[in-house]
């Protein structure tokens, strides 16, 4: 009997993978990676020469990306079946087998494998390895604490509705915004009507080839790629008082 073990890759760069993750990735003889069809898959080009020559890769590649609107019950039904579909692939496979299923970021942190480690509950050994988190790398690449003192720090989503955003934008101190893409005009709306515009910064693929930073302020793109997080940093209210 093998098991399910997913690494969390972090945030882009292979040199933040963890040494546990690595090994694993370089030991493995069965590997499986999400990734939108007619692309390699970011997680894959993450470990690109870390791979064994005789690995067995399964590509699990999205039914719909960004082709219907995520909240639609196509949406939903499409990938509910590829989860479903999935989820059984990969417990066969675990049964004579372990196989390493690669995920960016943290897995448990808005990691896609969250959707088949509901699915495998009783039918797999599961092991999940931590990564660096995405937001971790873009606020080391911008080069300063992304909060600091008594400092809260509010993650958000860019599909959450502009009213909502602008609300939760004004009562936060760091702001750690996800899921931007096409949702990028929208966040800057509701940052401009939060007063917190100013301070906000676009990270677009995070300590990944092509990475580029930004504030957001100067940029007049409507979206931005997939792999992108706009920050805004803490005020440091405590620490402002003790100067």
């Amino acid at each position: 009997m093998g098991k399910i073990i997913c690494c969390g890759l972090g945030p882009g760069d292979p040199d933040l993978m963890s040494v546990r993750a690595a090994r694993e990735v370089q030991a493995a003889r069965h590997i499986a990676f999400f990734r939108k069809k007619g692309h390699p898959g970011q997680a894959r080009r993450i470990v690109e020469g870390m791979l064994a020559k005789n690995v067995h890769e399964y590509p699990m590649e999205y039914p719909v990306t960004i082709e219907i609107a995520f909240d639609s019950p196509e949406y939903a039904r499409l990938l509910d079946g590829f989860y479903d579909e999935w989820a059984e692939r990969l417990a066969r496979l675990a049964g004579a087998d372990d196989v390493v299923v690669l995920c960016e970021g943290d897995p448990y942190f808005y990691g896609s494998f969250m959707h088949l480690h509901i699915r495998l509950q009783g039918r797999a050994e599961i092991e999940v390895i931590a990564g660096i988190p995405g937001m971790a790398g873009c606020w080391n690449s911008v080069g300063r604490p992304i909060a600091l003192g008594d400092d809260v720090v509010t993650v958000l989503t860019g599909t959450l509705g502009e009213d909502e955003l602008v609300g939760r934008m004004r009562n936060a101190d760091a702001l750690v915004i996800m899921k931007t893409g096409r949702n990028l005009e929208k966040i800057r709306r509701a940052l401009a009507s939060a007063g917190r515009l100013a301070d906000a910064w676009l990270i677009e693929r995070g300590t990944m080839p092509g990475e580029r930073v930004v504030r957001l302020m100067d940029v007049n793109e409507t979206d931005c790629p997939y792999f992108a997080i706009v920050l805004v940093y803490g005020e440091s209210r405590r620490m402002k008082a003790a100067e």
